[in-house]
């Protein structure tokens, strides 16, 4: 386990704003009852901010036969859908909402060379509602595999995410199960599957980037 090094700054400002009310409280000499509150309340805010930004240690298995799941979460959508940004066929849409709890590394689902990317500033709509995947905040990120197939997946700033982070541009080679972004707080990543896919979750499953099986082609 290790800290992302997208939670630094957050990281270092919690701490400051604990010093700083800790300082306060004791140089104003506060009663034992506010310096107990003051205590619990830094070591929640620094609990809340490493949970966020943990970052697990992982082994990847690169297998180009499936598509590996691209971030920790719950399955929300699998349905049959029309892609209209770049694809523009219809294909399998499958959605994965990441609460605040969970880690939020956005990993590679697949192998190949990144064929399109775009980001796309967008409003904050809360990460389950129908039009998040097109009005929100969002990038969209397709890669073609080997044998030839595209896959498009998307990092979507939910209500409190505000930042989006990406490490992936046009042309660049990548390798299933790597980082390819991380999104501060709850947001959700689509993916765009061919229609003959196998898809191997069900609505409502629990799943983890880089190690659960989302579909196989």
């Amino acid at each position: 386990m290790k800290f992302h090094k997208e939670g630094y700054t957050s990281l270092a400002l919690v701490v400051l704003f604990i010093f700083i009310i800790n300082a306060i409280a004791h140089y104003y000499d506060a009663g034992s009852a506010v310096k107990w509150i003051i205590y619990i309340v830094s070591a929640f805010l620094l609990i809340t901010i490493i949970q966020f930004f943990r970052s697990p240690n992982k082994t990847i298995t690169i297998d180009e036969g499936v598509v590996l799941c691209p971030a920790d979460g719950k399955v929300v959508v699998i349905e049959e859908t029309e892609e209209t940004e770049y694809l523009k066929d219809r294909r399998i849409q499958v959605s994965i909402f990441m609460s605040p709890v969970n880690v939020h590394v956005n990993r590679n689902p697949v192998s190949g060379i990144v064929s399109f990317f775009k980001y796309h500033p967008g409003k904050f709509l809360v990460a389950w509602h129908p039009k998040s995947s097109t009005d929100n905040e969002r990038t969209t990120v397709v890669v073609k595999t080997q044998s030839g197939v595209e896959v498009l997946f998307r990092q979507i700033a939910g209500a409190m995410a505000r930042r989006i982070v990406w490490y992936v541009k046009e042309g660049q080679e990548v390798k299933q199960g790597e980082e390819f972004g991380f999104i501060k707080f709850g947001s959700r990543v689509d993916l765009f599957l061919p229609l003959d896919t196998k898809i191997n979750v069900n609505i409502g499953d629990k799943v983890t980037g880089g190690k659960s099986i989302i579909a196989r082609f």
